[in-house]
């Protein structure tokens, strides 16, 4: 079965453009506008308007775009009963992640590959709202983000998943005072010295806590980790981060590196999710990577609660 006119129709009524259909596609216009132009002719209806602007379903379009979308999902159904048959699952899957989710996401990783070997993984790390046009603009199948109330990700026009309740702490060496503390408060934290991981959401909480509490003295914030342990560890700075971000870091053991609650307000649930493009057909891996992964974060937030 050949699906690729139908793939063509609706990135085409996504994009509401031909040419920019043509560039998500990575063909020519001319191909893109051949396949509507032949549907439409073999159909007898006209499923655009086409204008300089670019172009608008028609009301028998919107109908059909639906009944594409439906199609779309029931064969990608298909194949993946198929493959389920022969064992093999191939394709290719484009992740875009903030940072902090790297060290969860090596053991799915690998033993996803061990699994299925035909997979072809593509992983970056980007900022979020990088990871947010990425996805929108299909340059990433799957994006990771941490979703808070100031996110409002169902405005983009992108489908969300919380994935895991997280929440943020302080680290600070294990031999500072304030580490024998189980959480620190605002006057507390504003008489440390702090360094940051150079994260989105890691900054967002900083200004929001500065604008309630007052200034804090950020000595730096980097992505360099061992510069932030050792910032810790020999000069007895405090960093913040989101509670996973501890967890798998080897650097940032419970002998070297107390990690404290904030006994502060609640700002509202926060949680690690995956962002997908709502009307996007998702495939048998991308289907496959998100089971393997929600196993291995239901294990993660079952050791955190414990």
């Amino acid at each position: 079965m050949n699906t690729e006119k139908l793939e063509y129709l609706v990135e085409v009524a996504r994009a509401g453009s031909i040419s920019k259909a043509a560039e998500q596609l990575h063909v020519t216009i001319s191909a893109v506008s051949q396949a509507i132009t032949s549907l439409e002719s073999e159909w007898g209806i006209s499923i655009f308007t086409r204008s300089k602007s670019g172009v608008t379903l028609t009301p028998e379009g919107k109908i059909i775009i639906k009944k594409a979308y439906e199609t779309l999902e029931k064969y990608e159904d298909l194949l993946a009963a198929a493959r389920g048959f022969s064992g093999t699952v191939k394709g290719r899957l484009r992740v875009a992640t903030i940072p902090s989710p790297m060290s969860l996401l090596e053991r799915v990783v690998i033993e996803f590959k061990k699994k299925f070997p035909d997979v072809k993984l593509e992983i970056v790390e980007k900022g979020s709202q990088d990871i947010i046009d990425d996805v929108n603009q299909d340059k990433s199948d799957l994006g990771l983000i941490i979703l808070f109330k100031n996110r409002l990700i169902e405005r983009t026009g992108l489908a969300f998943e919380r994935l895991l309740p997280v929440h943020m702490v302080a680290g600070i060496s294990s031999a500072s005072p304030l580490a024998l503390k189980h959480a620190v408060g605002p006057e507390e934290l504003r008489q440390q010295t702090v360094v940051l991981y150079n994260d989105d959401y890691v900054k967002w909480y900083m200004d929001n806590f500065q604008s309630l509490y007052g200034p804090v003295d950020v000595l730096f914030t980097t992505n360099n980790r061992d510069l932030i342990f050792r910032a810790c560890m020999n000069h007895g700075a405090v960093t913040i981060g989101l509670n996973f971000s501890f967890m798998n870091e080897p650097a940032f053991r419970k002998d070297n590196i107390a990690i404290l609650d904030f006994d502060l307000p609640d700002h509202g649930p926060v949680y690690l999710g995956v962002i997908q493009r709502k009307e996007k057909t998702h495939s048998q891996v991308s289907r496959r990577f998100m089971e393997w992964l929600k196993h291995d974060l239901e294990e993660l937030g079952a050791s955190m609660q414990s």
